[in-house]
């Protein structure tokens, strides 16, 4: 799932090539966001696209031989001149007349041209790596090296080595034979050296991705189109009126920094040097490239006035920002719990939240303000409803290419705090804000604290070494940023007790999780919505009665979560109902289809009821004599609560559900798991016979849970 969809796309043709582009947002002025090497292609912008474009208008477009233009095999059609003429063709049919114009790499050769000899057109200039042919005066004349003279790039072993290459054979691979019998290869070495920071495993599997959409015969074409000389760069840059901004990582492994410095020295232009930083920083670093390119950007736009408002120390009430996870509705339960609680130790408290749907839904109801910038995050839930299958979601990898979507919600959440002052920033698994933060840490502008029901990423067995691999690493990133800056998270609680942290590494030669969880995170009990103990039987009867229920039915909840990816789930259990109505007299059986789901998607025989998003369904939970659910911690850990017997069926390939809710449901006695693969309706059905009277013995859950997290949080302020 995209970030953000274009608002207008179409061609245009020059010399018989055709070119798509793309426009996003309204806003002035005009970011064109100019295509690099043949390689890779527009969607190498998607971690600054959603950002500018909500506060420009930002034009994209992908150059020959990649992406949906053409792949011509003419090297005229990668020459500097045509190059120039797509950019301009493109600035014409969507009507922009003057650009601030942004470039990476080998497009920086393009954009010069395209300021010095068309400056009408050009407000201003950012350029990132620069790949030109030039040097500084006063320094020797070298081979131009990087992208602009494949034969003489000399470079170091990549940094995220394909698994089975041979790092010594590196330099071998930048030639045009090699690109066209070994392209998959050569994608994989060339990005490790594009990408040399670690833990760029990600960044280097999209631009591998990226790159299997073109071919070595398209590379081999390119690399004999012209590009401009030294004298010819030194004179654009003599003529340059408009401002330039130039970005270079010093540890950039493709060009070497010099390239910039030297740009920079000859226009006078402003040099950003990233420290440590590699070539492509509008990867591996976007806030900081989305920040710097808003703020030059923001020079072209016409002034207007403003009005702001300082309040002194007396006038300032105490405010939290709660950011709660919009993947499913636990989260929210709990939040809205401690929230509770928080108001009992800091009367007159003003609680804003940052979330989307379904979570905006349960906070309206529960008469919560919902911050108005929550409307421009990107959603979620839906990006994990697309990711999902039958009964199946590999959540590791959801949040993996959930990445685009992180940024621009991270970039929101940057701007409401730039904006308004917070004493105290509540994370519940705000994976957005607490990575991009670490990477940040001069942006935290308030106290953090950061609240999670698991720690450490798990690979499946189905994944191999690969996945092994990639899950050690975002565990070793994390470890990392914790050990770099240990007061960034002001607070760390963990949404349970020490030991249903499960006893596994964070993979080879990292901690064991449990440890490393004890040494820094304040533990304070599981916190259920409601707070309160397990019902005996007479308050049970009671809420039964409440509800309308009759003493002789045998009441069967099941539900799948907030999120839309149990649909299959509970199609099965409807298929399952008409035999456990015969096993099981007076079965009564509700289906909670949830907010993301269409009740009339799941067909019901006679005798199931099939309701859309159940607004008490805790209380539903507690007054039944039985639930299927999906396996998520929350409804679980409520069961368990509540003392009822339930059966849950974990999600494929979803590791907090396989492994982490297991061992904690484990270590608890509760609940009878199922797996989905060897599930039918006549199992299920004879598994619901089987669990309706079952006597439960559940390890108690402490009902303070929510009180503790607030008394931690109250400290804060």
């Amino acid at each position: 799932m995209r970030a953000r969809l274009a608002d207008a796309e179409g061609f245009i043709e020059h010399d018989g090539v055709k070119i798509h582009f793309e426009v996003h947002g309204d806003g002035g002025p005009t970011i064109l966001l100019m295509p690099t090497w043949t390689l890779v292609h527009k969607r190498i912008w998607k971690m600054q696209l959603p950002y500018l474009a909500r506060h420009f208008r930002v034009v994209t477009y992908d150059g020959p031989g990649n992406g949906r233009s053409d792949r011509p095999l003419t090297p005229p059609a990668y020459g500097q001149a045509a190059q120039v003429a797509y950019a301009l063709a493109v600035l014409d049919a969507t009507g922009t007349g003057r650009a601030v114009v942004v470039a990476l790499s080998r497009a920086v050769n393009w954009a010069l041209e395209l300021a010095a000899e068309h400056p009408g057109r050009v407000h201003g200039m950012v350029a990132i790596g620069a790949s030109i042919a030039l040097t500084a005066p006063g320094q020797a004349r070298a081979a131009s090296g990087g992208l602009d003279d494949p034969p003489a790039l000399d470079l170091p072993p990549s940094a995220v080595p394909r698994l089975g290459t041979d790092p010594a054979s590196h330099w071998r691979k930048y030639n045009r034979r090699y690109w066209h019998e070994h392209h998959d290869d050569f994608a994989w070495f060339f990005m490790g050296q594009c990408f040399g920071e670690p833990h760029s495993t990600k960044a280097v599997e999209d631009g591998v991705g990226w790159a299997l959409e073109t071919t070595g015969a398209v590379l081999d074409v390119e690399s004999q189109a012209d590009r401009p000389d030294r004298d010819t760069l030194e004179s654009w840059c003599a003529r340059l009126t408009s401002p330039l901004l130039v970005l270079h990582g010093s540890a950039d492994q493709v060009v070497p920094l010099a390239r910039s410095e030297a740009l920079a020295e000859l226009t006078g232009g402003d040099l950003v040097v990233l420290e440590g930083g590699g070539h492509i920083p509008i990867a591996r670093d976007p806030v900081q490239v989305n920040l710097l390119v808003r703020d030059f950007a923001d020079r072209f736009r016409p002034p207007a006035p403003t009005r702001t408002v300082w309040s002194r120390w007396q006038s300032r009430p105490q405010r939290v920002l709660y950011l709660s996870s919009p993947i499913g509705l636990g989260h929210a339960r709990r939040d809205l719990a401690i929230a509770a609680k928080l108001r009992e130790l800091r009367p007159g408290v003003q609680l804003d939240w940052l979330t989307q749907d379904p979570v905006t839904r349960m906070l309206a109801d529960a008469g919560e303000r919902v911050h108005p910038a929550s409307r421009f995050l990107v959603n979620e839930s839906a990006h994990v409803e697309s990711e999902s299958g039958e009964h199946d979601l590999h959540c590791f990898e959801a949040l993996r290419r959930m990445d685009e979507i992180l940024v621009a919600n991270f970039m929101v959440f940057h701007d409401l705090l730039a904006a308004e002052r917070y004493d105290l920033v509540v994370g519940d698994e705000a994976w957005d804000v607490d990575h991009f933060l670490h990477e940040n840490p001069e942006l935290k502008r308030s106290a953090y604290a950061w609240l999670t029901d698991f720690v450490g990423f798990l690979p499946m067995p189905s994944g191999g070494e690969r996945e092994a691999l990639v899950a050690a690493d975002y565990n070793a990133e994390m470890i990392g940023h914790i050990a770099r800056y240990p007061r960034l998270r002001d607070r760390s609680i963990f949404v349970g007790d020490i030991g249903d942290v499960v006893d596994e590494r964070f993979g080879p030669d990292l901690p064991y999780i449990q440890d490393w969880t004890s040494a820094h995170y304040d533990f304070v009990g599981y916190v259920t919505g409601a707070e309160q103990p397990a019902p005996d039987e007479g308050s049970r009867a009671a809420m039964r009665a409440a509800l309308g229920y009759r003493a002789d039915e045998r009441v069967c909840v099941v539900t799948v979560g907030g999120s839309g990816v149990g649909g299959h789930l509970l199609r099965l259990v409807a298929a399952a109902f008409p035999e456990a109505a015969r096993r099981v007299p007076g079965l009564r059986m509700i289906l909670v289809a949830g907010p993301r789901i269409d009740p009339a998607s799941v067909p019901a025989p006679p005798g199931l009821e099939v309701l859309p998003y159940v607004p008490s369904l805790d209380r539903h939970l507690a007054a039944c004599d039985l639930a299927v659910v999906q396996g998520g911690l929350t409804t679980c850990m409520e069961l368990t609560a509540a003392g009822r017997p339930f059966i849950y069926v974990p999600l494929r390939n979803h590791f907090e559900q396989q492994f982490h809710v297991t061992h904690r449901l484990r270590r608890h006695g509760a609940g009878r798991r199922m797996d989905y693969d060897t599930l039918t309706p006549d199992a299920l059905a004879a598994a619901i016979a089987e669990e309706i009277d079952r006597p439960v013995t559940y390890l108690p859950v402490p009902g303070d849970g929510a009180a503790r997290a607030a008394a931690l949080l109250a400290e804060l302020f």
